[in-house]
């Protein structure tokens, strides 16, 4: 997901604009460029690549003015290139974008025959000029902002800078997240309140088609009618700290090792360890009358429901669909009146899911949201709100926030199967003593963090490597398998355990390693019996088990990683950690770029 800030500021703010970009890195880029206003001109500096190139080119050509716009781009239409970067200008007018124009091309075409010249490639110039044209023939900026807001189609968030009037910038938002904030003397637009963490702690989040209009002194906001509205102003919370490494080399490593806390504070905030019981951040959820349950997510999140879905199948008895986002709504999924969907994603923001949910809104479901970010267009979307408690997550390959949506999932499970009658106050006492114990056993796998280090390099030279698991091991193979992807760029798919005979098997030999996931518990013996047919045919096994696993099955394995033994309900949590880590270890030694790989962000917010 594209990064903004903006500034209306009392000095010169192309610094404070270049800081800002740094604290949205996290999102995934692949070029950048900030403009500010000059002496009545519009300047510009844009760099392909990271944030160091821009630093660059600002040295060599410093910009100067007390208002300004900045970007980090994540390319959608047109490539990566400084002509592509962002800001785009057409005179009189300056913006960054972040989204997509769907109907881009027709008022391409409309512009194009009014004589208008484009520079590049993107669909965001397009708005630019829409601007410009309205601006030229005599309109004000917020008059031509407020007349070509509703031609767009598509998501977006939008800021602008006027060439004529250097006293202001306007922001407006459809399906990609904005933020005002509130200064002395000066305000601000973002992306997010981390990006404006420094200057501000008074933040306002706009909603679905608002628009803003930001001054030294004052901001005003406007919904999609064009009529005033107040928003909230809320204490941000953010600070710069939360998105400092530390002593760790990349995010991803950092995130990794606080999971124990922030799994911790997740589960305080739903667990009652003295009364033995579950419970969900709202008094009455009303979960007593679901009958089916509906689960959307995309990627890492799509994974956490399917653990969620042997949870709620195990515990509450209530059948579970589950879909991608991208998918959900083009197949046109039978809804029943009354169900419940529950939707979950790190940023709340991501598009496919966000429209997912509108779907199911419209098909008179109640809607539940897992989310890391409570003030975020599903949270606020949400019947029922489920937060997680990880804290920014910088790196692009999610680590904690995943963990996190697990923790919740758990203890929805829980509260599901108590309100249909089907969990005894025994049973959920016995829950509550098993998610208790999740910190600590994650704590304990981090501690064969330098042996999975040892180990990277029998992984890093291959192109293929499958994952192995079943049951609930089975999304967390796919889980370990995305996560390698990601960041590695080797190749690699989870499959279920008993299906590598089904034809998976077909890419077994000695170049190809498998990853099993494989506790101890009944699942077990299946799951080692695909291993050996693996082993027979020349596979290279990696057996991710605890001690009493490993002593069974480990004799012949390439390598083995010991878990702490835990129940089964929160092994998905602990053995999280060894799949994390693996993929970890071996990108950074293929020397990849393990916070920010290539051709991802970290929230999508476009189709």
């Amino acid at each position: 997901m594209c990064g903004i800030v903006g500034i209306v500021g009392q000095s010169e703010v192309a610094k404070r604009l270049y800081d800002g970009l740094k604290r949205l890195e996290y999102r995934g880029y692949d070029s950048a460029g900030i403009c500010t206003i000059d002496h009545g001109r519009l300047e510009r500096r844009r760099a392909e690549g990271k944030l160091d190139n821009l630093k660059v080119e600002l040295a060599a050509h410093p910009l100067h003015g007390d208002v300004g716009i900045a970007h980090t781009r994540w390319a959608t239409h047109g490539a990566p290139t400084v002509s592509n970067a962002h800001p785009h200008i057409a005179e009189p007018v300056a913006l960054v974008h972040n989204g997509i124009i769907e109907n881009f091309k027709p008022l391409r075409d409309e512009l194009i025959a009014d004589g208008r010249t484009f520079l590049s490639e993107t669909d965001s110039e397009v708005v630019a000029h829409l601007v410009a044209r309205e601006i030229e023939r005599g309109a004000s900026p917020e008059d031509s902002v407020a007349a070509v807001l509703p031609r767009l189609h598509g998501a977006f968030a939008i800021a602008f800078l006027f060439r004529d009037h250097p006293e202001l910038v306007i922001g407006a938002r459809m399906g990609a997240p904005l933020t005002v904030g509130y200064g002395q003397g000066e305000n601000f637009l973002g992306s997010d309140a981390l990006a404006l963490a420094p200057w501000t702690q008074q933040i306002a989040y706009l909603d679905e088609g608002d628009w803003a209009v930001v001054r030294r002194d004052s901001i005003a906001i406007y919904d999609r009618e064009n009529q005033p509205v107040e928003r909230a102003i809320v204490e941000s919370g953010a600070t710069s700290a939360a998105i400092e490494k530390g002593n760790f080399a990349h995010f991803m490593q950092k995130e990794i090792f606080e999971q124990p806390v922030v799994v911790g504070d997740t589960l305080h905030s739903y667990i009652r360890p003295f009364k033995g019981k579950v419970a969900l951040p709202v008094a009455e959820a009303d979960l007593e009358s679901v009958d089916r349950l509906t689960i959307i997510g995309c990627g890492t999140s799509y994974y956490a429901g399917l653990v969620a879905k042997y949870w709620v199948e195990q515990f509450a008895r209530v059948p579970v669909d589950i879909d991608v986002a991208s998918e959900f709504r083009y197949r046109n999924p039978v809804l029943e009146p009354g169900g419940l969907a529950l939707f979950i994603s790190q940023s709340g923001e991501t598009a496919d899911t966000l429209a997912a949910l509108r779907h199911a809104r419209a098909q008179k479901q109640r809607i539940a949201v897992v989310v890391n970010v409570p003030t975020s267009s599903m949270a606020r979307e949400a019947d029922l709100l489920l937060p997680t408690h990880a804290g920014p997550e910088i790196g692009v390959a999610s680590t904690k926030a995943f963990s996190c949506q697990l923790a919740v999932l758990a203890a929805f499970a829980a509260n599901l199967a108590r309100a249909k009658g089907r969990l005894s106050p025994e049973e959920e006492a016995e829950i509550v003593d098993h998610l208790r114990e999740a910190p600590a056993a994650i704590n304990a796998a981090l501690g064969q963090d330098e042996d999975i280090a040892a180990m990277a390099h029998l992984i890093a030279p291959a192109r293929d490597v499958l994952y192995l698991g079943r049951g609930a091991d089975f999304p967390m193979a796919m889980e370990g398998a995305l996560k390698l992807k990601e960041i590695s760029y080797i190749h690699a798919e989870g499959y279920a355990a008993g299906e590598m005979k089904h034809g998976p098997i077909a890419l077994i030999d000695d170049n190809v390693p498998v990853i099993v996931l494989a506790p101890s518990g009944p699942l077990f013996e299946k799951t080692v019996s695909n291993m050996q047919e693996v082993r027979a045919r020349g596979g290279k096994i990696v057996l991710i088990s605890d001690a009493k696993g490993i002593a069974a099955a480990g004799e012949g394995c390439m390598a083995t990683i010991e878990m702490p033994e835990v129940h089964p309900l929160i092994a998905p949590l602990v053995y999280a950690v060894p799949v994390q880590l693996l993929a970890y270890h071996v990108a950074v030694l293929k020397g990849t770029d393990v916070d920010q790989p290539r051709n991802l962000a970290k929230s999508v917010t476009v189709e």
